[in-house]
């Protein structure tokens, strides 16, 4: 990094990779990017790889990769005699973690939906101790934490 023209500010580089400060210092901090070279002033600059090595951490977590998968990706990016099959199946395992819970928002949404379904059939405008919401919410029993809640009358 001896060309000085070469060399980023972390403003600079924040402003190219579209992270904020924070986060690159956090990424040094962790060892997802080398540390930085510091001016006599005491400021962080970093070589023209780094906007790169930046651009992918990012992309990775706006995927929801770990840190720790984050940084598995990083060294395989970096490491020419890896096989791809490593990324793939680490790409794979997230997928299907994110499959997981998208199944588990979609059972959510059910009930959510059942609950404002039966209050509004029911309840709607009454008194809000007896809304079938609070009620059903407030049952520790294990239907009331099942996927469908069963909705029960309180106004009517």
């Amino acid at each position: 990094m001896n060309n000085p023209a070469a060399q980023l500010t972390i403003g600079a580089l924040a402003e190219r990779t579209g992270l904020n400060v924070s986060a690159i210092r956090y990424y040094e901090e962790v060892g997802l990017i080398p540390e930085a070279m510091r001016r006599p002033s005491g400021h962080r600059v970093y070589g023209a790889q780094a906007q790169e090595l930046l651009t992918l951490i990012r992309r990775c977590r706006d995927f929801g990769f770990s840190v720790d998968d984050t940084k598995t990706l990083v060294s395989l990016a970096a490491s020419a005699d890896r096989d791809c099959v490593e990324a793939r199946d680490l790409a794979q395992g997230h997928l299907d973690a994110v499959r997981a819970r998208l199944a588990d928002l979609l059972a959510l949404e059910r009930s959510l939906s059942t609950f404002v379904a039966a209050c509004t059939e029911q309840c709607l405008g009454g008194p809000a101790p007896r809304c079938t919401i609070l009620q059903d919410l407030g049952r520790d029993e294990p239907a009331a934490r099942s996927a469908t809640p069963t909705p029960r009358r309180c106004c009517g």
